[in-house]
C-alpha cells in the first residue's frame, strides 16, 4: 500500500509542481556555477548505495571543503539561490524521481551519506536499512532545525556524531518498528505543517511514544514545550 501511495503522490506532485520546477531549472542553469542537479551517493534499503537527486544549492566541490557532507547554518559553500531553495526545502523536490523509480519512499528514515550513516549506532544501522529511505520522516521532522543546532555548537562535528546522530538513530528505529498507513499519513501531514509553521511542536503530539531526547537536545528540539502547538 505504501509503495502504491508513493507512486500516486509523487506522480501527482511532479505534475502539479512542474510549472514551478521549470523556472528553478533555468535560474540554476544561468546562475552560480551553472549546475542544475546535485547527485550524491546515499545509503538505501538493504545497505545498497544509490544516487540521490537534489537541486544544486552548493559549490561543486562542497563535499571536499569545510565540514564535508555536514552542512551548517549560513554555510559559506551555499550559493545565493541555494539559500532560498534549502530554507523552503524546494531543493529536495527532485527526489520525487528517486521515489518513482523505487530508490526511496515519501516517508522513511532520511537517506544518509556513508560518513553520516556510519555515525549511527550499529544497532540503529541494522534497523534503518530494513526500509526504503524517505523524502521526509520522523527523524527529519524532529531535526528540521539541525543546521541551526550545528551552527550553535563550538564543535559541530563532535556534536553531530556524539549527540545528534545517536538520538536520530533511535527516532528512525522507532519509525521502522511503528511503520504503517497511519504513521505514513501522520508524517505527510506533519511535514507539510512544520514547513508552514517551523516553530510548531506538533510532532511531539503526533508521534506519541517516540524516544525521549537526551538532556543536551531536549530544549533545542522544543521537547520541554511540546504541550504548545
Amino acid at each position: 500500500m505504501q509503495r502504491i501511495l508513493d507512486v500516486i503522490f509523487s506522480t501527482l506532485a511532479l505534475l502539479v509542481l512542474g510549472p514551478l520546477l521549470v523556472p528553478i531549472v533555468l535560474v540554476l542553469r544561468f546562475t552560480g556555477e551553472g549546475e542544475v542537479f546535485f547527485r550524491q551517493q546515499r545509503v538505501g534499503r538493504g545497505g545498497q548505495m544509490f544516487n540521490l537527486l537534489k537541486f544544486a544549492t552548493m559549490l561543486k566541490n562542497s563535499p571536499n571543503m569545510g565540514t564535508g557532507t555536514v552542512t551548517l547554518k549560513d554555510d559559506p559553500r551555499v550559493l545565493f539561490v541555494g539559500k532560498f531553495l534549502r530554507r523552503t526545502k524546494v531543493n529536495e523536490l527532485p527526489q520525487l524521481i528517486n521515489i518513482l523509480i523505487g530508490d526511496m519512499s515519501l516517508i522513511g528514515p532520511r537517506p544518509q551519506t556513508k560518513r553520516c550513516f556510519d555515525a549511527f549506532p550499529s544497532d540503529s544501522q541494522k534497523e534503518i536499512i530494513k526500509v526504503r529511505p524517505g523524502l521526509s520522516g520522523v527523524g527529519s521532522i524532529i531535526f528540521r532545525g539541525e543546521e541551526d543546532m550545528m551552527h550553535a555548537s563550538d564543535e559541530p562535528d563532535r556534536f553531530y556524531d556524539q549527540v545528534i546522530m545517536p538520538y536520530k538513530g533511535h527516532l528512525e528505529c522507532w519509525y521502522v518498528q511503528n511503520q504503517g498507513l497511519l504513521t505514513y499519513v501522520k508524517c505527510l501531514f506533519v511535514t507539510v505543517w512544520v514547513v508552514a509553521f517551523s516553530d510548531s511542536t506538533l510532532a511531539w503530539k503526533a508521534f506519541r511514544g517516540v524516544p525521549k531526547p537526551p538532556v543536551g537536545l531536549a530544549k533545542q528540539l522544543k521537547w520541554m514545550t511540546s504541550n504548545v502547538v
